[in-house]
């Protein structure tokens, strides 16, 4: 089975330095234990999160280990030129050749506010994605037609290996849209409501060959955590699980200082959370992994893993490791 790492670089306490150094100290044993790739989120204005930019991240990431994959998951594309994101992955891919990354997404990864300092109209951006899209592999690839505006425009510096473009999403669109333009295909499974199995099938139908794929690749993402035992992994996610929902409801109170107590529904949400992750012991996070692996059409599964502590975070990884790249 092959296993990789998205980072969100949660701030559990402290400050944002400490959850980046616990990001750097979790690459490492991520490079050390055998895991695929490391890739860092964009988030912009949470406190909670310490990386609005992953690009700056993965060269810091890059010093620290020597084999595992480095990558954005993902660069928020609606915020840039296509021109400048190419250019900063293909420096990043020859520093670190054969080892980058560029996972693509069209989320706002923050308020509506953050958006608008970003890039200005957010949902006009949004609405030209596809070419932006379409303009980042060109440069990335290197072949426009003779006729482009921009074909004797290139991506400095070159690298002998090109970084590798993904797309990241969860609905029928984001898979249809790496299918047909050959990219791999990331599904957000962890924060879906949407049938998985049916857009994953789509994503492989409607596959067509690709600068860099010859045939489909899917990876999922799952929220897990593993612990010596199973009462310690479900305290550990029902805590979390908590913490999320609280920090929901007081966005929705606009930041007044209340009482937050959960209500019935609020502790259903608590309970669906923990209905869509994979929590328990390594035994059973090891059967529940390829219980994933065999009911879906993927070919690797990339773990997100939330917890009260960066060492409990650690942790989790390194069990997870031993149970299953070992």
């Amino acid at each position: 089975m092959k296993l990789s790492i998205l980072d969100l670089a949660p701030v559990n306490s402290g400050s944002a330095f400490e959850a980046l150094q616990a990001s750097r100290e979790l690459a490492v044993l991520a490079d050390e234990r055998g895991y695929s790739r490391y890739w860092m989120a964009e988030h912009h204005g949470f406190e909670n999160l310490a990386c609005p930019a992953p690009e700056v991240m993965l060269g810091y990431l890059g010093a620290y280990t020597k084999n595992i994959r480095l990558g954005a998951g993902a660069i928020l594309l609606p915020h840039y030129k296509p021109y400048k994101v190419a250019e900063t992955f293909n420096m990043l891919a020859t520093l670190f050749p054969g080892r980058i990354d560029i996972g693509v997404g069209r989320a706002p990864g923050g308020s509506p506010e953050a958006s608008i300092a970003l890039s200005g109209n957010f949902l006009e951006n949004v609405k030209d994605f596809p070419h932006s899209l379409q303009t980042l592999l060109h440069f990335l690839q290197d072949d426009f037609d003779e006729r482009d505006f921009f074909s004797k425009t290139k991506a400095m510096p070159v690298p002998e290996i090109s970084p590798v473009p993904w797309l990241l999403g969860t609905s029928e669109k984001s898979a249809r849209r790496a299918a047909s333009y050959g990219m791999g295909y990331v599904f957000g499974h962890f924060m879906s409501d949407k049938e998985t199995g049916e857009i994953l099938n789509l994503y492989q139908r409607e596959f067509l060959t690709g600068f860099h794929f010859a045939k489909p690749y899917t990876i999922l993402a799952v929220n897990a955590v593993c612990a010596e035992t199973t009462e310690k992994a479900e305290q550990i996610a029902f805590s979390v699980n908590k913490r999320q929902v609280l920090t929901e409801k007081e966005k929705r109170r606009n930041g007044e200082t209340v009482e937050l107590q959960l209500t019935k529904e609020e502790e259903l949400e608590v309970h669906r959370k923990r209905e869509k992750m994979v929590a328990g012991n390594p035994t059973e996070v090891k059967e529940q992994l390829l219980h994933i692996q065999s009911k879906y059409p993927i070919d690797e599964i990339m773990l997100v893993t939330f917890t009260d502590s960066y060492k409990e975070r650690k942790k989790s990884f390194q069990l997870i490791a031993d149970s299953l790249l070992r």
